[in-house]
This record gives C-alpha cells, sequence and structure tokens, in this order.
C-alpha cells in the first residue's frame, strides 16, 4: 500500500521593528528513506538571502543544493543570511512524497530489553554501533532517576524491547495531557514529566529520555502529519501539523516508529523530515538577529493527498 502527498509548509516572522542584520538555519529538506520518496521539493525565501540571486525567481532543489550540508545522521540543513534591512520574513517549502507501509513493531519478536541496553553499554574494545549516540544524553532528552522509574513501569522484567516501547507509548499518550503553549521549544524531558503536559515535542522528548534512562537508544524525528477533519466538514488550508515523534533502536526489527502524542505507530499519515538526538538537532528554523522588536510567528502546514 501506498499513498501520495503534497506538503506546504509555511512560516512567517513579522518584525515590530525593522531588522539590519540576521543569519538562519533551517532543517526543511526532506529526506528520502525506505519507505518515503520525495520529489519536486522547492523552497522560497522572501526576502531572497544575500548572494542567492535575482530576485523573485523560484529557487529549486539544483539552486538549492549550493547552499546545503549534511549532518552526521544524513540530514541536509541550509544556512542563509540578510544583510539588507527588512520587517517580514517568509520561509515557504513544499515537496511531494510517496510513502510506503512499513513493518509494524512486532512486540512478541526480539530480545528482551535488558539485553539490549547490555549491548549498547561501553566495553573497551567494541565496535560502535549506529545506535549507540541515541542511547547518550542529549540537551532536551537527558537520561534521570524520575524518568528511569517511568520507564520501568512499561520496560517490566525480561520483557521484549518492541513490547516495552509500544507500553511506553500507551503509557505516555494516557497520562501526558496534550496542552498547547503549556511549554516552549525549550522544555527539557523532565520539566514535562513533571508538569504531566506539553506538545508532540514533549511527547517525543519523554519517550527519548525515559528510554535512555534505561540504556536504550531513541531518536527524535521531525516531520508533518496528515490530520482528517470531521465528517462534513472541508479541510482548512494550513490546519495540518509540524509534528514530532521518536523512534526506538530495536536490533531484529530496526528503528521502531512510535508516536506517543497519538498512541500509533507511524505511517501512512507521517511523513518524515529528518532525525536527530532531540528538536535541537532538527529545529526546522532558528536564527540571530540585530533588530526586529517583537516578532510574531505564523505557522501554516498543508498536507493533502495527490489527484490519481
Amino acid at each position: 500500500m501506498s499513498v501520495r502527498l503534497n506538503v506546504h509548509h509555511v512560516t512567517e516572522y513579522t518584525y515590530d521593528a525593522s531588522v539590519e542584520w540576521a543569519h538562519h538555519a533551517a532543517c526543511l529538506a526532506p529526506r528520502d528513506t525506505p519507505w518515503q520518496r520525495v520529489t519536486g521539493w522547492r523552497l522560497n525565501i522572501d526576502p531572497l538571502p544575500d548572494g542567492w540571486g535575482v530576485e523573485g525567481l523560484e529557487l529549486d532543489e539544483g539552486t538549492l543544493m549550493r547552499h546545503l550540508r549534511r549532518d552526521p545522521w544524513g540530514n541536509r540543513h541550509l544556512s542563509f543570511g540578510h544583510a539588507r534591512v527588512h520587517e517580514r520574513l517568509v520561509v515557504d517549502s513544499r515537496f511531494e512524497a510517496t510513502l510506503t507501509e512499513r513493518p509494524a513493531a512486532d512486540p512478541t519478536r526480539g530480545p528482551a530489553w535488558e539485553a539490549v541496553a547490555a549491548s549498547l553499554r561501553y566495553r573497551a574494545g567494541r565496535a560502535l554501533q549506529e545506535a549507540d549516540e541515541f542511547a547518550l544524553a542529549s540537551t532536551y532528552a537527558a537520561p534521570d532517576d524520575a524518568l528511569a522509574a517511568y520507564a520501568r513501569r512499561a520496560f517490566t522484567p525480561d520483557r521484549t524491547l518492541a513490547a516495552g516501547g509500544l507500553s511506553l507509548m500507551h503509557q505516555i499518550h494516557g497520562e501526558l495531557r496534550y496542552l498547547p503553549h503549556s511549554t516552549t521549544v525549550a522544555t527539557r524531558a523532565a520539566d514535562a514529566l513533571a508538569q504531566r503536559s506539553g506538545v508532540c515535542q514533549d511527547f517525543a522528548h519523554v519517550f527519548i529520555a525515559a528510554c535512555r534512562s534505561l540504556g536504550l537508544a531513541a531518536r527524535y524525528v521531525s516531520g508533518y502529519l496528515l490530520t482528517r477533519p470531521p465528517p462534513g466538514q472541508p479541510k482548512l488550508v494550513g490546519a495540518d501539523a509540524s509534528h514530532a515523534w521518536a523512534e526506538l533502536w530495536c536490533p531484529e526489527q530496526g528503528w521502531l516508529a512510535l508516536d506517543p502524542t497519538n498512541d500509533v505507530c507511524a505511517g501512512l499519515d507521517h511523513v518524515t523530515l529528518a532525525w536527530g538526538r532531540d528538536y535541537a538537532d532538527v529545529a526546522p528554523l532558528r536564527g540571530v538577529l540585530r533588530g526586529g522588536g517583537v516578532a510574531t510567528l505564523r505557522v501554516g502546514v498543508t498536507v493533502e493527498p495527490v489527484a490519481p
């Protein structure tokens, strides 16, 4: 089974004072994976970054490639700047993604979680594994005792890793309240767990940090989610979401994509953008600037099936 989706993501900053100088970093280039093929990625930035060509011309992926760099995990990042005065910044990304079904997590298959944690522990002379660095602390997903105690409720003794991961996903979904504006992009997993609320970024961070607290490897995935309107209601442009979920390393099954916000395994509604240790590695857009005053942010995401 497969599905084709058009993704359109617009980020707009409006400043109440002039920006004299700015430099930005974006992680908006979608990646190909075994279950996702991306075509036609285009990015428009207004005002056009310094040294990028002629104002008003659309930037295709070939043009953008000259300004992209890859990080250690294969994500492509874009750096751009403005040395001219401006009061507004618009970053407009769009592409088509063809998604195929990925294997579902099988809770009956694979080793006990304790064996996987033991295999990830450092030992002199052991060859490095892909998952090793995702078992270590990161800025927003650092292990601690409270997170370890929370994780042990799902990862009971001798349980398979996949079964524990699914149980932890259900636990977070059932016990943390989805509450917009209750956290910020700088909220850490321990704080989100303590207040038992947050948004998708926090749900993912709690999952990741809880797993790391037991010595397991988990990573943060940024992307988009196709949402469906209630029956009889029109789909609103811009009403879909930037989204985040987690992936748990299982030697027998690979990376298990688990979405604790929605209590589902990531599937044909989940479009992958990038992955890293936590949000800090894959923030869609960040920057430093001189001036600007107070900025008003507007984000609109539209994910639509491609007509046959």
